[in-house]
């Protein structure tokens, strides 16, 4: 594989590993071990992601945090991890993926033991915030050493599909580990459990992933378009949490919001005059790329609101303890791993990206409309089962397809954008749509005198919406055919 993005394209291809299932057995081997590596630490990170949400409110108690506080150890995270991904993903492009990779993994394994010996909870919230910077460095490497690792086609589409599984595996086992640590051991092991995984890790990837120090002839980082970027992502993130938890007329809301907006502008211009930009137009120029950035961005919303409302159905409403409302989403969990790495790339090959992107959509909205008929007096037989699991396979359709779609027809100098890009994406996804889908419900259970199933049932009915759409526009901006290496007949038979 690369490691950099070094000198012409045909000396940067002639550096790539032979693809999986080309080469011999040795080779395959050491393959699937780099794709293993690969996959573990970006199941750490989803691990860690979710891992806390079930610790809060013994975090709370422990640490003496201000109820308006607490929220930070999640936002605090995000709003890090979101806003750097553009930018961690072109200084992969431009240094070396495997080694902002081990750089990001180190620091993410030193904050993580900061973050469990935390004394106070102002140092537990920056802990988070350092926590997510380092992610940020790390999200997008994986899916650009992929990308070096496999060609394009069955080889590259399997190996997304069990990255994506290994994604919706990580955020799920959160859940459930989360219950089982702050009940059994203590808050402090959800992020103490990291640092040893995190050497083994970087100790494997420094023997298994080859190094390369050289970088592409005359490159170099575009320092405003990579300012402007982060800030506007950041202070997007930043607003809506800020809008979600204190209401969008909210003055420090508003102003980074509107600030948000005025530096998304901004960067557009200096990417459109720059001699470097940090995202060349030309990777956003074909149509199914757009598109299948503009999907995980919509399904990121759904994905987002359906986790978060279905787990305050079942224990808020259905009374579930913490621990069996981890357990509750282990079929959902099953049935996406399954669907990522076994179905998703049997089915690609046969109909392309087009048929499985619009169907794993509409599977992802039918979902949403069986979350719809919860009831204060349903089950999770009855109303919720059905729904996750449905939701579940469209996503895990979703996903991978998306991403064979944003990955394809990259040059070994973008891959690691191209990972940002579908990482900002889906982070970025998720902030709006809860954000949105929150306010949404708690309106709505005000305006029924206090029915939390009325408003998560609304915010179950946009969700649909939200899928609905994301079909619509995927269908109009892939109808265009496309001629680039990327275009989505290149995935058909």
């Amino acid at each position: 594989m690369t490691d950099d993005t070094a000198g012409p394209p045909a000396k940067a291809a002639a550096a790539l590993p032979e693809p999986l299932g080309d080469a011999g057995t040795s080779t395959a081997v050491r393959l699937g071990l780099a794709l293993g590596l690969v996959v573990a630490a970006q199941f750490v990170l989803q691990l860690d992601f979710s891992i806390v949400n079930i610790a809060l409110p013994t975090i709370k108690r422990e640490l003496h945090f201000a109820p308006a506080d607490l929220q930070w150890i999640v936002t605090g995270y995000a709003l890090t991890f979101g806003s750097l991904l553009l930018f961690g993903g072109r200084v992969g492009d431009l240094v070396g993926h495997r080694r902002v990779l081990l750089i990001g993994l180190g620091a993410f394994g030193i904050t993580s033991l900061a973050a469990g010996l935390s004394p106070t909870s102002v140092a537990l919230i920056v802990s988070r915030f350092t926590q997510g910077a380092s992610a940020a460095f790390v999200a997008p490497q994986a899916l650009a050493i992929i990308s070096d690792l496999f060609s394009e086609g069955p080889a590259r589409t399997r190996a997304l599909g069990i990255f994506q599984g290994a994604t919706a595996a990580g955020a799920s086992a959160g859940i459930v580990l989360g219950g089982v640590f702050t009940e059994f051991i203590g808050w402090r092991s959800v992020f103490l459990v990291n640092p040893p995984i995190i050497v083994v890790l970087v100790i494997a990837i420094r023997r298994v992933l080859p190094a390369r120090t050289r970088r592409a002839a005359g490159a170099r980082l575009d320092i405003a378009g990579a300012v402007s970027a982060t800030a506007s992502i950041a202070l997007l993130i930043f607003g809506l949490s800020q809008g979600q938890q204190r209401g969008f007329t909210d003055p420090p809301a508003l102003i980074a919001l509107a600030l948000a907006a005025a530096l998304g502008v901004a960067f557009v211009i200096v990417e459109k005059r720059g001699k470097a930009p940090m995202v060349p137009l030309q990777v956003l120029a074909d149509p199914v790329r757009r598109a299948a950035l503009s999907g995980t961005l919509l399904i990121g919303a759904v994905v987002a609101g359906y986790v978060y409302f279905t787990s305050l159905y079942l224990q808020d409403v259905l009374h579930f303890s913490p621990l069996e409302t981890g357990l509750a989403f282990i079929p959902a969990t099953g049935t996406v791993m399954l669907t990522a790495t076994q179905v998703a790339r049997r089915v690609l090959p046969r109909f392309g990206v087009r048929k499985i992107l619009l169907a794993g959509l509409a599977i992802t909205a039918l979902g949403q409309v069986w979350l719809f008929t919860i009831s204060s007096t349903g089950s999770y037989q009855l109303n919720v089962l059905g729904g996750i699991l449905i939701t579940a396979f469209g996503i895990g359709l979703v996903f991978p397809t998306a991403s064979v779609a944003v990955t394809a027809g990259v040059g070994p100098g973008e891959r690691g954008l191209a990972g940002g890009l579908f990482v900002t994406a889906q982070q970025v996804g998720q902030a709006i749509g809860l954000a949105a889908l929150a306010t949404i419900a708690a309106a709505v259970t005000n305006a029924h005198h206090g029915s939390l199933a009325s408003g998560y049932k609304a915010s179950f009915l946009v969700a649909t919406g939200i899928s609905v759409m994301a079909v619509l526009i995927v269908a109009i901006q892939m109808r265009a055919r496309s001629g680039s290496p990327g275009h989505i007949d290149s995935t058909e038979s």
